[in-house]
């Protein structure tokens, strides 16, 4: 290859990881809350009484409730696994990360979530998200199961919501 047949970025690797990260941390945040790929998570939650956010609908396992507990218990486990930037060990059984919670507990779990998400919102643009944390995962990868983690049991809380006829929320949702 001659140089005239160099495109501007072939010579710049960094440009190209650059590119990359800025990439990354454009895509994360939306990751975290949905909203392109799948319902928004604050629509999701949104117009939910702890009542119902409470009750496990008839031939599935979990609640709402139960879900965004787990999410919660995960998401920590994450953010303190970056933030403190060492292994955090893993629980001994996964009912380990399935909070015992009723209704009384749905405004607290509610209210972690959004903390949890303003939490990991700072570790998005990170300049070291290819930085082992975690024996050998990275920041970033941590980052992309934290978002992958809450969205696939957001998909379960909008089924959950549809079984018991809790669903479209309030704002709508996807139904075209």
């Amino acid at each position: 290859m001659t140089s005239s047949d160099r495109t501007p970025d072939d010579h710049l690797p960094d440009n190209r990881s650059g590119r990359a990260q800025v990439a990354l941390a454009r895509l994360l945040p939306k990751l975290f809350r949905g909203g392109q790929a799948f319902v928004g998570v604050e629509a999701s939650l949104s117009g939910l009484d702890a009542g119902t956010a409470a009750r496990v609908p008839d031939g599935l396992p979990h609640s709402v409730l139960g879900l965004l507990a787990h999410v919660n218990w995960w998401n920590r486990w994450m953010l303190d696994t970056i933030e403190m930037g060492q292994a955090q060990p893993y629980p001994a059984h996964a009912a380990d990360t399935w909070p015992q919670v009723g209704a009384d507990d749905w405004g607290r779990v509610k209210n972690e979530f959004y903390a949890l998400l303003a939490r990991v919102d700072a570790h998005a643009s990170r300049p070291d998200l290819a930085n082992p944390v975690n024996h050998e995962e990275t920041i970033g990868e941590l980052l992309a199961d934290f978002a992958l983690h809450t969205a696939h049991h957001f998909g379960q809380i909008v089924t959950v919501r549809q079984v018991l006829g809790a669903w479209p929320p309030p704002g709508g949702g996807d139904s075209w």
